[in-house]
């Protein structure tokens, strides 16, 4: 009989992993999670901001956490933190911005009709009538035969660019399907992607026009950090971002279209198709001055180590992010402070565990790395920092485990995976739970692109093999309730207290859930530590030929 390659692993893996578990696993605690989302979500941490009140409280906790389980520090000239500087942008109200077309005047108002930012340590930007043009949507994958620029110069131009990507609303009969993963989110699809390609081409600055659906979230989601953003430090801003970038409202891109002579359903359906060319649209142009105000910050990530004892330069990584949104506008019940008890002190309680586990067991083959990211929340920027300044470690970078808001509804009987199909390390986390009566759920939104908007996103794009763990992806089958229940957790904690002052520790919250789905991640990256296996990615993913750049380190 012969197996194709998924199948063939897991066998090995299941053999391999019997052997390997044989021992009972140190128990990852429900009590110490809750214990320790208690202590980071408390007010005296102010909601974790970087550079906030709380972050030195937070630093002080996580580091002690670590030495107190006998760790030995891996940030910055042998200590226990990196240092992140971060610079603040805030797009200044009152600006004037515009559209012209045949030499009638628009006139945009700022978070109602557009949403900008811009990531250059200027005070006053201006732009004065430059050419808009349409690129579809802004994807250049010479893998997949697509490229949506045709060698057009675009420099010294803005552009104007769907949100997705172009498989997103084909239809099963067009040429485009399933070409980017019919309608599970590609990176291609993501804001991020879609502005740095923008920069690759020398454009001035790039407007996507919001639709809820391929967003998936709406206007008042993109408004919600009133033009108020963050970025790591970099050597050439003015060559690394754009001059100006945003969002522009779905109604106001079709009466622009509309002025210059276009169709916009009729042109979304053209940019579905690979033939497709950027159209420049005739007589029109867009203006902007406003303001721009800049500051300096220092932030910090923690990282500590568990030294392999015989393979100590292949690593693998536990990591979670440490920061919240800190303190804001009064709710309705004059509470500022948003605690960020799920997004993530559980995630931090889990890499402290995981810590906890591994050090109570022999010391591992291979070297186990533990991280708590600032900047989460600006834009993964934190876990950003960490892999541009260790690209090379990253080639012998076995795996990653990454905690990201698990759910605190209880124990259940399947793992809700976001990013399902990507890799090899799913097969082997589906063998140990089947140890514990467990199975593996597909994100059954994967349009909402969950895959890309967490700090294991750092580590993929530069072809580490990921693994998110995440309570958002999807309701999980719970033992009490059943998926009806796990929807209903996810529901509510999305539209009630994500982000929001009410994500607080809460005596009725059940952290079992939390803690078996952390120590699925603990028991896949013990046997990977102690075996001499690489996981790689499948062969439908865009970050396979990325891994495949390095495989010689790993030789």
């Amino acid at each position: 009989m012969t197996y194709h390659r998924p199948v063939l692993i897991a066998l090995m893996w299941a053999l391999f992993a019997e052997t390997a578990l044989a021992q009972p696993a140190p128990a990852i605690s429900a009590q110490r999670l809750s214990d320790i989302t208690r202590e980071l979500a408390s007010e005296p941490y102010a909601g974790r901001a970087p550079g906030g009140p709380g972050e030195q409280k937070t630093i002080d906790f996580i580091v002690g956490q670590f030495k107190a389980l006998g760790l030995k520090p891996a940030g910055d000239n042998g200590g226990w933190t990196q240092s992140v500087p971060l610079r603040r942008y805030q797009t200044t109200p009152g600006g004037d911005y515009a559209i012209s077309v045949r030499g009638q005047i628009t006139p945009l108002r700022e978070q109602t009709d557009l949403r900008i930012e811009t990531q250059q340590p200027v005070d006053q930007v201006v732009i004065k009538a430059a050419p808009l043009v349409f690129v579809g949507y802004g994807v250049s994958a010479p893998e997949r035969n697509w490229d949506d620029f045709k060698g057009v110069d675009v420099r010294g131009k803005m552009l104007l660019v769907l949100i997705n990507d172009p498989d997103f609303e084909a239809a099963a009969d067009e040429p485009v399907a399933g070409k980017f993963g019919g309608r599970a989110a590609t990176f291609y699809g993501r804001w991020v992607y879609k502005y740095e390609e923008a920069v690759r081409r020398g454009a001035l600055g790039m407007l996507i026009i919001h639709e809820t659906a391929g967003a998936a979230y709406g206007w008042s989601t993109v408004i919600a950090g009133n033009n108020e953003t963050y970025d790591v430090v970099r050597t050439n801003p003015a060559a690394e971002k754009l001059k100006l970038q945003g969002w522009i409202q779905r109604d106001q891109a079709v009466e622009l279209f509309r002025k210059a002579g276009l169709d916009f359903e009729a042109e979304k359906v053209r940019a579905r198709s690979a033939a497709f060319k950027p159209v420049e649209l005739k007589d029109a142009s867009f203006s902007a001055d406003y303001g721009n105000e800049f500051t300096m910050l220092e932030s910090r990530n923690v990282v500590a180590a568990l030294p392999g004892a015989r393979r100590p330069d292949e690593t693998i990584l536990y990591a979670a992010h440490w920061d919240g949104f800190g303190v804001g506008a009064p709710d309705a019940n004059g509470a500022v402070i948003r605690p960020g008890a799920v997004d993530d002190a559980v995630g931090v309680a889990g890499v402290i565990e995981t810590a906890r586990a591994f050090a109570a067991g022999p010391r591992p083959d291979r070297t186990i790395l533990f991280a708590a990211w600032t900047a989460e929340e600006r834009g993964l920027l934190g876990s950003e920092f960490y892999a541009q300044r260790n690209e090379a470690a990253l080639t012998k970078m076995v795996a990653n485990y990454t905690f990201d808001v698990l759910q605190t509804s209880g124990p259940s009987r399947d793992l809700v995976l976001v990013g399902a199909g990507q890799n090899e390390l799913e097969p082997e986390v589906a063998v140990i739970a089947a140890r514990y009566g467990r199975t593996i759920t597909p994100d059954p939104k994967p349009e909402r692109a969950l895959f890309y908007r967490a700090d294991h996103f750092s580590l993929a794009k530069r072809g580490v093999p990921v693994m998110l763990f995440m309570g958002m992806g999807g309701g999980a089958d719970l033992i009490n309730g059943g998926r009806e229940a796990g929807d209903r957790w996810v529901e509510d904690y999305t539209a009630r207290c994500y982000h929001q002052t009410c994500d607080r520790w809460e005596p009725t919250q059940n952290y079992q859930g939390a803690a078996d789905d952390v120590n699925l991640a603990f028991e896949a990256g013990r046997a990977l530590a102690n075996s001499a296996r690489w996981p790689d990615w499948n062969a439908s993913s865009e970050f396979k030929p990325i891994r495949a750049k390095s495989a010689a380190a790993r030789r």
